[in-house]
């Protein structure tokens, strides 16, 4: 059987072609991905723009980018803020190389060349995420807005799906649970791993353990989820048990940093922890608690490394110290004090989404 060279390039499929894209990595539509082509792209707060940008120092036609002889230009409109590229603040019109950034006002777009059946891929992926995204956020609780205990949280999962979870509930009209595990890693498996341990605390799926006693409830998860077992996927944990009766807080941890207990006048912060190894690394673990009074109208915040380690819009990384001045600054009416921390943070990170999940529950003790 003989093929000849002519029957051979026409059984190959043809290459898929690059196309252009603006991808939106901060502002009114994160994520959201446009192909550039010779049809332009406009920018701006007007209904009739390409791209509507819910923001205030966004001009109604702000920018516009097309393709010019192959070439992909970004030109400024006139606006009152002006339009900045790679941070430099443009005039006319600009060709853009690959990776370039784009700025208007509070929103942060990234030129790139795919290939379409990669941008397809991506675009299946990403769905496949928001799922499990979806699925994570509907286990976890409401807030609680009146009682002897005030709760709220703030979840911002990072550009991957990441292992955080978290959860609270009356084990008793006087006994409050409250816990949050972080698990190594980052995927479906680390959040799938998560979801099994949330499902196992949240159904109280631990025999003959008594939920009401951290060194119980951390030794028995640690005996169910060895490593070995599991991928090799271990986690930390901050468990509390709160009495009203008493206003005493019974917790202990397993390799997770310490929650922060700030007063009411917001005066100083006191951290609740205890070096202990990660839940799954080592069987037949034992783990100490401590018990600490909490004083009517302070606020613990229990939270993730992900909300302390950050990187900053200079490139360095922050440490739990530089995240607690945060946690005693002024509140802000109308937001919560977790909403209130994470704005804090994104004002000073860098552009895009955060390296790891940001978790962050804020309890206030009536």
């Amino acid at each position: 059987m003989f093929i000849s060279r002519a029957q051979l390039f026409d059984a190959m499929p043809a290459p898929d072609p690059i196309a252009h894209y603006l991808v939106v990595l901060e502002g009114t539509s994160p994520g959201k991905r446009l192909e550039v082509d010779t049809a332009a792209v406009t920018i701006g707060r007007g209904a009739s723009q390409t791209l509507v940008c819910d923001d205030r120092d966004v001009s109604r036609q702000h920018a516009r980018v097309l393709v010019v002889n192959g070439a992909v230009t970004v030109e400024d409109l006139q606006s009152t803020n002006g339009t900045f590229v790679d941070e430099q603040r443009i005039t006319g019109s600009v060709a853009l190389t690959e990776g370039a950034r784009i700025r208007l006002g509070r929103q942060l777009l990234k030129y790139e060349r795919r290939s379409r059946a990669d941008v397809k891929k991506e675009k299946e992926l990403e769905r496949d995420i928001k799922k499990a995204n979806d699925y994570v956020m509907s286990l976890l609780p409401p807030p609680m807005i009146s009682g002897p205990v005030l709760a709220t949280w703030r979840f911002v999962p990072s550009a991957q799906l990441g292992g955080d979870a978290f959860g609270y509930y009356w084990l008793e009209p006087t006994t409050l649970i409250l816990y949050l595990v972080d698990v190594s890693g980052h995927g479906v498996g680390s959040a799938m791993h998560s979801v099994s341990v949330l499902n196992v605390l949240r159904q109280r799926a631990l025999p003959n353990v008594d939920f009401k006693h951290p060194a119980e409830v951390l030794a028995s998860l640690n005996d169910r989820f060895p490593t070995s077992e599991h991928n090799g996927l271990y986690f930390t944990m901050w468990y509390g048990v709160y009495h009203t009766t008493t206003r005493t807080l019974t917790y202990g941890t397993a390799g997770h940093g310490p929650a922060i207990l700030v007063p009411a006048d917001k005066s100083d912060t006191k951290p609740l922890g205890m070096p202990a190894v990660m839940i799954g690394m080592l069987p037949d673990q034992t783990y100490d608690v401590a018990q600490e009074e909490m004083p009517a109208g302070s606020t613990l915040f229990v939270f993730s490394d992900g909300a302390y380690e950050i990187v900053m819009k200079d490139g360095t990384r922050t440490d739990l110290e530089e995240f607690l001045p945060l946690l005693t600054a002024p509140s802000t009416p109308g937001t919560t004090e977790p909403e209130r921390v994470y704005q804090a943070i994104r004002d000073v990170s860098k552009a895009g989404p955060l390296d790891d999940d940001f978790s962050l529950m804020a309890l206030t003790f009536v």
